[in-house]
């Protein structure tokens, strides 16, 4: 990096802390690898954050101190360029294939679901606000990565972004086994095209909606991931305006901050208009596409390290001083979404039938 006009490099104390996150990630990637694993569409992001728990909650005291650095850059800024990154798995042009009742159908439930769920989890529950929008985030946009992108914005505790991924772990793949069995049932009265609408639309993870769109047939299961990936494209916008909104509104912003980072100035999230430009270059087509698999595979990795740094931070211990109130706040989104997604889909559909 260049601070005062001069060069200098991560120091010894940062590159061991990331280097021993890196061989969580690692760890995490080949478990991901194991096929009854593969076959429970579970990502090494989850096998991470898992791994990453049980060293926090078990073996973190004895970690050395001056590894913390590592593992707190894995946390920050390691996560922000694996967020940028992300850009890289989608086209402009694959978006654009589900028309207009998938970007209405997605800006509908994003919009109520991130701003439902944070006044609910706020107003009702008596949550934190960062925790409240974290969880909110992760059940309107997509799931873990979407969490990983609002924590910098919010200024989040390491733990409670654990907690806010764990909701979307445990109600995301509950989900993912039901949908088919309500369309199975001859209940939801959906098209293999709505149906596959209604997935991506609703689903936590991209891994859910591949999971569930195609239990019912391959054309469910593309709508399911195009859409499923253009709700991934609003969180930029999404971040966007959050950072927005708390950096004008001073009374907002005072409950906003970690206080581990007292003296941190609130920042634009710019990282989220860079995630868009990769998109943007992702569509131009100029990067050769074995050089568009590499960056997106380096990506998963990265975000695999985040959440295993994420998981460092966490013990069962803070996550007992958060309480249930997360998860009860998921559980209601997730019927929200499973039931008010319906509809909405039903809407956008008839109308553009």
């Amino acid at each position: 990096m260049v601070k005062n006009g001069v060069v200098s490099f991560p120091s010894i104390k940062i590159i061991n802390g990331v280097l021993f996150v890196a061989l969580f990630a690692s760890a995490a990637s080949q478990i991901s690898a194991w096929p009854a694993i593969r076959t429970l569409s579970i990502s090494p992001l989850i096998i991470g954050i898992v791994l990453g728990i049980l060293y926090g909650s078990t073996l973190r005291h004895h970690l050395p101190e001056q590894w913390v650095p590592g593992i707190l850059f894995s946390s920050g800024t390691l996560l922000r360029t694996a967020v940028v990154l992300y850009g890289f798995r989608l086209t402009v042009q694959d978006l654009t294939s589900v028309g207009l009742p998938g970007i209405i159908a997605d800006v509908l439930i994003v919009t109520c679901t991130f701003v439902g769920g944070s006044l609910l989890g706020t107003k009702l529950l008596g949550m934190p606000r960062r925790l409240a929008m974290l969880t909110a985030a992760g059940s309107a946009v997509c799931g873990a990565a979407a969490v990983l992108g609002t924590e910098p914005v919010v200024r989040a505790k390491p733990h409670e972004s654990s907690i806010a991924v764990g909701t979307v772990v445990v109600f995301g793949t509950l989900a993912m086994l039901l949908y088919p069995l309500l369309y199975r049932s001859g209940l939801l009265h959906l098209t293999e095209h709505a149906y596959g609408l209604w997935a991506g639309s609703t689903m936590h993870e991209v891994a859910h909606a591949v999971a569930a769109g195609n239990a019912v047939s391959a054309e469910a299961g593309n709508v399911a991931v195009i859409v499923k990936m253009l709700r991934v494209v609003l969180l930029a916008p999404l971040l966007v305006a959050l950072g927005l909104w708390l950096s004008r509104s001073p009374g907002r912003g005072r409950e906003i901050p970690n206080p581990e980072e007292p003296a941190k100035k609130k920042a634009f999230p710019w990282f989220a208009l860079l995630f868009i430009l990769c998109i943007g270059i992702n569509s131009l087509g100029v990067i050769p596409p074995a050089v568009v698999d590499f960056i997106n595979s380096l990506d998963i990795f990265f975000l695999t390290m985040a959440m295993c740094a994420l998981g460092m931070e966490t013990s069962v211990d803070k996550v007992r001083v958060v309480g249930p109130k997360p998860f009860l706040l998921a559980g209601i989104l997730a019927v929200w979404l499973m039931v008010g997604g319906y509809w909405i889909t039903r809407f956008v559909t008839t109308l553009f039938a």
